[in-house]
Formats: C-alpha cells, structure tokens, sequence
C-alpha cells in the first residue's frame, strides 16, 4: 500500500514538474509577472490603459493644440515626431484599440523620414533605435523567436506587455502596449458582435 502511494506520489510530482518545464519562457515571463498584481497603466504622452475614448480623443486635441502631436498618416493615426531620439529623423503613429470603451492595446509604427533604400535607413538600423528609445522609458527587453513576425523583442511588467518587431512591408518597426489583464477572447466576441450588428 505504502508503495502504491509512493508511486502514485511520484507520477503526479512527475506530471508537475513536466507540466511547469513545457511553459514557455514567455509564458512563464507573463505568468510572473501578472501574479505580482502590479498595475503598469501609464504608456507615453499621458495616455493610459483604461482610458476612455472621449478622454483620449480630449488628450488628443490638447497635445494637438500645444503642437506636441498631429493627424497621422490619412487622417487615421496620431503622429508625434521622435526625431530627437532616433539617429535620423523619424515619426511614430499610433492609435489605440479599445474594449468596453476603454484603451487596452495601441499599436504603433515608428518609421525614418527617408526611405530605407540604404542600409543606414532601414528596418535593422530602426529596431536599434526603437529598442534603445523604448529601454530607456521602460526597462530591458527580451528577444524571442515568432514564427511569423521573426525576431520579437518583449517587455512585460506587471499588467503591461510592449512587443517590438520588424514589419518588411513598410519598412517599419511596429511596438505594441498590451494590457495583459484584458481577456482577448472577450475582446473578439465584442469586436464579432459589433461586425454582425
């Protein structure tokens, strides 16, 4: 009997053990991170995760009227000019996605004024920049290999998720906040929804 459980014992401890070590490593970065119960809201320019659209589009117009920001790329973005902190001149545009009226996620492109038809404007050179302006706000980020984006540089801390990688299509440098707290798959069924109707 006293055999029976030991080795009953030692298959569930097996189990465990494997079931930790087939985490991923980001998931295992994510997982730690949010068991910490720390809240990350702020994101750059005064924007937050949580905030409302009409707060953001009143941000907006504020940063616009004091010349901070612009309209972006076909009216559809906002764009804020981050020369000052790239080797060339350069801008980033961005707008966010909201759940339940509120901001979760802003994609961003950051791009050089010039076209990359040299190797001193492109993709590889933007990502240096873009990183090294990114760990200065928020801290180091981690490399991990995507099947399709390649190369993804991650920062997770507490509820706050920033993803940076190379977009070969319009030779830019894409950087996306997350709010890890949000459920995607209620955000699907809401933007599903919302298609339907």
């Amino acid at each position: 009997m006293i055999r029976l459980v030991a080795a009953i014992m030692s298959i569930v401890f097996f189990f465990l053990f494997t079931n930790c070590q087939n985490l991923s490593e980001y998931d295992q970065m994510v997982k730690r991170e949010l068991a910490k119960g720390i809240r990350q809201d702020s994101l750059f320019l005064g924007f937050y995760f949580g905030m409302p659209s009409k707060s953001f589009y009143d941000h907006c117009w504020k940063l616009n009227k004091q010349q901070i920001v612009k309209e972006g790329k076909n009216n559809t973005t906002v764009e804020y000019d981050v020369s000052k902190d790239l080797r060339h001149s350069g801008k980033m545009n961005f707008y966010p996605d909201f759940f339940e009226d509120k901001i979760y996620e802003i994609p961003i492109s950051f791009n050089y004024d010039a076209f990359a038809w040299s190797q001193e404007f492109s993709n590889d050179t933007l990502l240096v920049d873009v990183l090294q302006l990114l760990q200065k706000q928020y801290g180091d980020f981690k490399e991990f290999t995507h099947p399709k984006k390649g190369s993804v540089f991650v920062n997770v801390n507490g509820n706050r998720q920033i993803r940076i990688f190379t977009n070969d299509m319009d030779n830019s440098v894409r950087a996306v906040f997350t709010d890890l707290t949000v459920d995607k798959n209620q955000v699907k069924a809401a933007q599903t929804s919302s298609k339907s109707n």
